[in-house]
């Protein structure tokens, strides 16, 4: 066996099944050993981003890691950017990059880079094999690493790949968290009784159903209210789960919801802080007299910490669906009339299948759609949690490949679209049941109302060049049709309402574009 066959073998054996790859010269060992061993399924993505997107949706949507392989440090460097924002997900990912062989790279070839450098920037575990015998002791770690909801980059030198290093019995690791602190959560408790306005703020694995449960039985011990922050990775929502409201993206905005409450607990997510730093408004979006609060650590298990605390609270077991839930009331009708963001909005909430999963990287024209939600069935949401454009077509495809059974819908605003558009490719390479909404309103319209947040009301020639996407409009429906994709252009509710129902009931992805104003 050599080391990229241990490498394989490791990584099916401790629950790997998938690997999103654009490998090069260096990684062909590995691509060999996808094929020696079973029980790894290779798909191809046509960018690194695409490859490391996919796999953040995939890690969001089953909470384990897929696998991402990468060329070198200038393929890492193209996927760095969806890894960024599968880091501030908290999502399991598992990337493998190739190496030069250890003896060539003192000649500096022409693709050399210091890949642990770029790895740190994004991995909460990284490391370079040392040695053949020893890669698959790596994987096993940076696997572990993934499972408390981290980017692990595993760096493996080419001449390790084809090193023999004889049979090697790995020990799959125990569980990865850290235990709970029951006198910590138990003071918790006790501070939390004697609290007048109390906010508990959720992210992370405290945003799935037992997290949500166990949220609802603390609400209804002490009155809290559930937030979570602007953009949460991924999300539970719809009939049958309790309200938890976004803090919204300006600052200003954020401090009038937060300054509500006396005390902030924080169980899976960060205190929130601005996106950028805006004159005239603080970094932190809490005061410094309100009480911060932290559950647990990011390596203890948030949702066991959220039932513990309910416990300790002496709230009731189990909770029937009452006021504090939704309950999956009758759907509104779809609106008529010449498309806004606001009737795409409204016409998807109408006709989403159950079961769905929203994946929203609409920018402004999606905000409205996170608004009603008591008539939607249950559904899964993910947004751009790391702000770095090009997530929501790749995250979409890896969201179809972890969840096949499910309709998967990717909102999408068309300037952010551009970055990633090859993962349309791979949708339509896969016959993957995704349906795409390009929010085309033509512009980096989110850069239009930042230049006005700045006091720029009356943008000059330049300031107009980078922000509109009109001088030549982009053709999605075309751009579609040329990766294999269905595609339609549509600027009525009426048109949309039909497409919608077209694509939900065709297999196979779909691309419609909603001309907006």
């Amino acid at each position: 066996m050599n080391g990229a066959e241990l490498l394989i073998k490791t990584a099916i054996e401790a629950g790997v099944e998938v690997c999103f790859a654009n490998a090069g010269t260096t990684e062909l060992p590995i691509v060999t050993s996808l094929d020696k061993t079973s029980g790894i399924k290779a798909f191809l993505g046509l960018f690194e981003g695409v490859c490391t997107g996919a796999a953040d949706g995939y890690g969001r949507m089953l909470d384990k890691p897929a696998m991402v392989l990468l060329h070198l440090g200038p393929g890492l460097a193209n996927g760095i950017s969806n890894l960024h924002n599968a880091r501030r997900a908290k999502s399991p990912v598992l990337t493998v990059v190739g190496e030069h062989a250890t003896w060539h790279r003192d000649a500096d070839p022409p693709l050399a880079m210091d890949i642990e450098s770029l790895a740190r920037t994004v991995s909460g575990w990284w490391r370079t094999s040392k040695s053949a015998p020893e890669i698959g002791a790596d994987v096993l770690e940076a696997i572990t690493a993934t499972r408390l909801g981290q980017v692990a980059t595993l760096i493996v030198p080419h001449d390790y790949q084809l090193a023999e290093c004889g049979s090697s019995n790995v020990k799959t690791s125990d569980g990865p968290f850290d235990s709970l602190d029951s006198h910590a959560i138990k003071a918790i408790a006790s501070r939390l009784r004697g609290s007048r306005k109390v906010a508990l703020m959720l992210g992370g694995r405290a945003l799935r159903r037992p997290g949500l449960d166990a949220a609802v039985r603390i609400q209804k011990a002490i009155g809290c209210d559930l937030l979570t922050q602007t953009f949460p990775g991924y999300m539970e929502r719809g009939a049958g789960l309790p309200i938890v409201e976004r803090l919204p993206y300006f600052p200003g905005q954020a401090t009038a919801v937060i300054s509500r409450y006396q005390v902030v607990l924080f169980a899976g997510a960060p205190e929130p802080v601005a996106f950028f730093g805006y004159p005239g408004f603080r970094s932190r979006i809490l005061t410094d007299e309100q009480e911060r609060m932290t559950l647990c650590t990011d390596r203890q298990n948030v949702v066991g910490a959220l039932e513990n605390l309910a416990d300790a609270l002496g709230a009731p077991s189990h909770l029937p669906i009452g006021d504090n839930l939704l309950a999956g009331q009758e759907r509104q009708a779809i609106p008529d009339g010449k498309l806004t963001a606001e009737k795409a909005c409204l016409t998807l909430a109408a006709m989403q299948p159950e079961n769905a999963v929203i994946i929203d990287e609409s920018a402004t024209s999606g905000y409205l759609y996170f608004a009603p939600p008591p008539w939607l069935p249950a559904y899964s949401f993910m947004t751009l949690t790391g702000g770095a454009l090009g997530l929501g077509i790749p995250c979409a495809t890896g969201a179809a490949i972890a969840c096949p059974d499910r309709p998967v819908i990717n909102l999408e605003a068309d300037g952010s679209a551009m970055y990633t558009v090859q993962a349309l490719w791979t949708q339509a390479r896969e016959g993957l049941n995704v349906t795409t909404l390009i929010c085309s309103n033509r512009s980096y319209r989110i850069l239009q109302v930042e230049l006005v947040h700045a006091g720029n009301t009356s943008p000059g020639p330049n300031a107009q060049a980078l922000t509109e996407l009109t001088k030549p409009p982009i053709n999605w429906a075309r751009i579609a049709q040329g990766f294999g994709i269905p595609g339609v252009t549509v600027s009525t509710a009426e048109d949309l309402a039909q497409e919608l129902s077209n694509a939900f009931t065709e297999p196979g992805p779909h691309l419609i574009e909603m001309v907006l104003p």
